[in-house]
């Protein structure tokens, strides 16, 4: 086992979705989302965490080195991050006065460093939490980085838990596994979920006006959130910077573009590779002035194409921490503006004739803000 660098780290959860998918025994379902979590962040150990219904306990059959274990709910580090929801990286456990050492206890294993990664089902409730411990290689230590990889796999181990067995077929799976983890990309700059919903079915609207066939315009559906992935990679002090960026961190935000191509281009998979072509280029312009290889005109994927229009019309019209929401009508100006620029012109064109859809899918995703 060797740590999994950000290239990899997709193909390595989608190669344990696909394993996990044949399987119908909950215990080896939950035993691999386990081995999944430890591969992920290179660690000796990983556990998950499940609420009990009545959310007064939390229990794991699959914690590595014991069978079963059993604890109140608001019981040591777990269950402090299960009841505030936070997340957290502790390098030092036996200094920290909420360890409980009942694992120790019980099997002779010492903790030394632990992430705790919350883990909650589509609705946003909590159901239970990821536990890694002790980091492998010559530090030992967890990093921001282990934290944000491990974001990405609990999406989908919270939905294969909810579930209980996976019932699905593994493309349903994946498009799932695509949605939210293109929202958590999403959610480190505090947006929500909603806009990689809208992002998706205006991509899908656009698709099909523009005479894309029912299953490529599904497929850039089912793609288009992961379009910001790259965003996982970008520190926060930039990404949730209030106000214009200076030079310097906007050639670091500009990067998302190129990471999140890196981390998705080497899948065999139509899905992911439709994904890296989404992330790669919906940046660039067709008049050629984009990033990140000034591409122009059909030069451009339609993927990309497509997405940029969908995107920045979501993106205009909503709030972000750099900016309140614009009026239609300055939404709609700028568009006949860069008709011919930044957008392809028939693109813009099949967004104003389609309108009323568009619209009408604002309306049924609209933003909510309240904290999870």
């Amino acid at each position: 086992m060797k740590q999994v660098n950000s290239s990899e780290l997709i193909e390595t959860i989608f190669s344990y979705i696909n394993q996990i998918a044949g399987e119908r025994s909950t215990d080896n379902i939950l035993r691999m989302l386990a081995d999944m979590g430890r591969a992920i962040v290179y660690a000796d150990r990983c556990s998950v965490w499940v609420l009990s219904k009545d959310k007064k306990k939390l229990w794991t059959k699959v914690a590595h080195g014991i069978d079963s274990i059993e604890v109140d709910a608001d019981s040591g580090i777990v269950g402090d991050a299960v009841q505030n929801k936070k997340r957290l990286i502790i390098n030092n456990v036996h200094e920290d006065a909420r360890f409980n050492n009942i694992i120790e206890e019980q099997t002779g294993y010492v903790t030394k460093t632990m992430l705790v990664i919350p883990m909650f089902n589509r609705e946003g409730v909590i159901i239970g939490a990821f536990q890694v411990i002790n980091k492998l290689g010559e530090n030992g230590i967890f990093t921001e980085e282990d934290l944000r990889h491990i974001m990405l796999a609990s999406t989908y181990a919270a939905e294969t838990i909810e579930n209980s067995l996976l019932l699905e077929e593994v493309d349903e799976t994946q498009k799932e596994v695509v949605f939210t983890m293109g929202a958590i990309g999403e959610s480190r700059s505090k947006e929500t979920g909603n806009h990689v919903k809208r992002v998706a079915q205006y991509s899908q609207t656009l698709a099909l006006a523009y005479g894309l066939d029912e299953a490529q315009a599904q497929l850039l559906k089912d793609a288009s959130p992961m379009h910001d992935i790259g965003k996982v990679a970008i520190p926060d002090a930039v990404l949730n910077k209030p106000g214009r960026f200076n030079e310097e961190e906007r050639k670091i935000m500009d990067t998302h573009a190129q990471l999140g191509y890196e981390m998705l281009q080497h899948s065999e998979r139509k899905l992911l590779k439709a994904a890296s072509i989404v992330a790669y280029q919906h940046h660039e312009k067709w008049d050629g002035t984009g990033y990140p290889n000034g591409l122009a005109g059909e030069d451009i994927h339609i993927f990309g194409r497509i997405t940029a229009v969908a995107d920045v019309f979501d993106a205009l019209g909503s709030d972000r921490c750099y900016k309140k929401a614009w009026e239609d009508e300055r939404i709609f100006a700028l568009f006949k503006e860069e008709r011919g620029k930044h957008f392809d012109p028939k693109l813009v064109d099949l967004l104003f004739e389609n309108l009323d859809t568009i619209l009408a899918i604002r309306d049924h995703y609209k933003d909510e803000f309240d904290e999870v």
